[in-house]
């Protein structure tokens, strides 16, 4: 897999205000086919067009004196497209590959999915929190989708960690990968040594294509979902980037429970 090619879905974020991307959105969609919606429904409704100007006006009036309104509207339609997006890839990306790369209840009533990436410093950062997570909250699974985008020797990693889920050592290997240092030939053999892989197994499923379709499989997820680095996360119906912390987990996690 060529480094450049997975790092193209990565340019999306742009320069500027993003609330003042997100309105600019909001009101290009209300202006085309959603205007034309709206239009049909008023003459539906058998309001004329004097009633409708003044309508407009008092509408008008009221957003100009109660601007917060318009980034708590995009608020909430951006709440709304994350969810569908989600609900899109959950059944494939809350279930563990191979059945074994997860970490916590294998029966949680909150599925913590997180994307990480073995070169991405802050995805080390974060086994931290998800160790205190699972020890912390007994009803919690955490499972584990490789994103190798920064470098050919994450790919490197996470093909072994995959082949390590194949021999029902995922999370072993993926806490020590993590412990022993950046990916290279060296510490990656080192690791899946320490946790007992069956080396010629593990290179026979590397070569296979089952291993290149998940990490592709991933990669494609990670798109819809419109991740724009590691770690990343979804957990119910919200999805983020970056290193929130245990404390940020934790939140996600009660919102997703009370959710349920």
């Amino acid at each position: 897999m060529e480094n450049d090619s997975n790092r193209k879905w990565m340019i999306m974020a742009g320069g500027g205000l993003a609330i003042t991307a997100a309105v600019s959105v909001w009101f290009w969609q209300t202006s085309s086919s959603s205007t034309e919606a709206a239009s049909e429904a008023v003459l539906a409704a058998g309001i004329n067009a004097q009633e409708q100007k003044a309508i407009e006006a008092i509408v008008r009036e009221y957003i100009l004196k109660n601007p917060e309104i318009i980034p708590e509207a995009v608020e909430i339609l951006q709440n709304r497209q994350k969810a569908g997006a989600i609900d899109a890839v959950r059944a494939q990306i809350e279930k563990p590959f191979a059945g074994n790369a997860f970490a916590g209840n294998p029966d949680g009533d909150v599925v913590v999915v997180e994307y990480s990436d073995f070169n991405c410093p802050y995805c080390k950062q974060t086994e931290r929190d998800i160790a205190r997570l699972i020890a912390e909250d007994k009803n919690v699974k955490v499972v584990f989708r490789e994103l190798p985008i920064l470098s050919e020797s994450s790919n490197d990693a996470a093909l072994m960690a995959l082949a390590a889920a194949k021999q029902g050592k995922y999370y072993a290997f993926h806490k020590t990968m993590f412990a022993t240092g950046r990916p290279t030939p060296s510490t990656i053999q080192a690791a899946a040594n320490e946790v007992g892989l069956d080396m010629k197994a593990a290179r026979a499923f590397i070569a296979s294509p089952e291993a290149k379709k998940e990490i592709e499989d991933n990669i494609a997820a990670a798109q819809q979902l419109r991740f724009t680095g590691t770690p990343a996360w979804v957990i119910g119906n919200q999805s983020e980037v970056g290193a929130v912390g245990y404390e940020g987990l934790k939140e996600m996690v009660a919102k997703a429970r009370a959710a349920n």
